[in-house]
């Protein structure tokens, strides 16, 4: 299982690396193209909200099919889509690209997390997600701070070459070595659709987990795409230091995931939630104050460090909605968390062209530390799952 993993996070890596890469260079496109950064910004919400959109459909396809045929056809897409970016003539072949990124994505880390589910028992399931999130993370970080690096030295459309020349290299590797990856063959049966969401549904603490992770993604990641311009406004107009400010996202989690093991042994799951629920609400006070670069980057490490202390956990309990149908429990996990990315750049981007970006911040903030309070009140690991 461990070279399956590996395999897993791999792909996973590649795909991540799209997720934050455009984050960095909004100023270049917005100028590149002719556009205000208020509207580059939005190629942020034309990849997540169909991310979100499409999970239903990949998590129900992934219960019928091959999870690893899938993940690897979605990751081929996502390739292509970045190597389209790249040559986009306008802002609107831009979008469209995107967004078709943006579907191909959500068939990639859902999926991934549903065959670690599959795989791996309970007991050691977080260690193995803890695996999988590091390679997001390293993603994240190298998509975050590489984008910024390229688009001093390229340009933006650099970055989309960059990313789409990599997940070719991926790709090369990864087909041929899940080959003899064998997994329980499905079948096509749309008769099973209503039950597995009804499964899902009927599970009392799927409220709390889709209803957290939206949370944590609009009021954290929407802030997002909006760093490179508040930097920007501020006097700091290089790419390649919004990416590292934005890379310190990716180290904090790096952190987490080095760390988890020591940290649900000492800690345990409820002082994890509410631990990480507070540090998110602190980190989005200190983006409210627009402090120096090197301190915002401080701020990032510790924001990603907290984010995955409450959202791993999370993740768990996610993966144990519905056992039968995991693929559509992890698919409808991810629409939540990808519709508030989509919808958090739209609620951020309102305050900011208003000059009321602080209170956003700041109802931000309240509402991760009682995400992560609710979290540790209502999460149980069930009895027999302590096996």
């Amino acid at each position: 299982m461990t070279r399956t993993l590996n395999l897993i996070a791999l792909v996973v890596f590649a795909s991540s690396l799209f997720m934050r890469s455009t984050d960095p260079v909004i100023p270049q496109i917005a100028s590149g193209l002719s556009v205000e950064p208020a509207t580059a910004a939005l190629l942020s919400t034309a990849f997540t909200l169909p991310y979100a959109l499409i999970q239903p459909v990949l998590g129900a396809l992934a219960d019928m099919f091959s999870k690893s045929r899938l993940m690897l056809l979605c990751l081929l897409v996502l390739t292509a889509a970045a190597l389209a970016a790249g040559m986009a003539p306008n802002f609107e072949m831009l979008l469209a690209a995107r967004v078709v990124a943006g579907f191909a994505a959500g068939g990639v880390v859902p999926i991934a997390f549903a065959m670690v589910g599959d795989n791996v028992p309970f007991a050691q399931r977080q260690v193995a997600m803890g695996r999988i999130l590091f390679a997001v993370m390293t993603g994240n970080l190298l998509g975050a701070s590489g984008a910024g690096v390229i688009g001093d030295l390229l340009g933006w459309r650099g970055v989309f070459f960059g990313t789409g020349i990599l997940g070719v290299i991926v790709l090369a590797a990864a087909i041929p070595g899940f080959r003899g990856f064998a997994e329980a063959p499905g079948r096509f049966d749309l008769s099973t659709l209503g039950p597995n969401y009804r499964a899902i549904r009927s599970n009392p603490l799927a409220k709390i987990c889709f209803g957290a992770v939206f949370c944590e993604a609009l009021f954290m990641y929407g802030v997002f795409p909006y760093m490179a311009t508040m930097l920007h406004a501020a006097g700091e107009t290089r790419a390649s230091i919004a990416g590292v400010v934005l890379a310190g996202f990716g180290i904090g989690g790096t952190a987490y995931t080095l760390l988890v093991s020591v940290l649900v042994t000492r800690l345990g799951e409820r002082r994890l939630m509410r631990a990480g629920g507070i540090a998110i609400g602190f980190c989005l006070l200190i983006i409210a104050l627009q402090v120096p670069w090197p301190v915002e980057f401080a701020n990032f490490v510790l924001l990603g460090f907290g984010f995955y202390m409450l959202h791993a956990v999370i993740q768990i309990y996610a993966s144990e909605l519905a056992p039968a149908a995991r693929g559509s429990a992890m698919a409808l996990h991810s629409f939540f968390f990808f519709l508030g990315q989509a919808v958090g750049p739209i609620v951020y981007g309102i305050g900011l062209s208003n000059g009321h970006i602080t209170p956003v911040l700041v109802l931000g903030a309240a509402v991760m530390v009682g995400v992560g309070l609710t979290c540790a009140h209502w999460l149980r690991r069930p009895a027999p799952a302590n096996v």
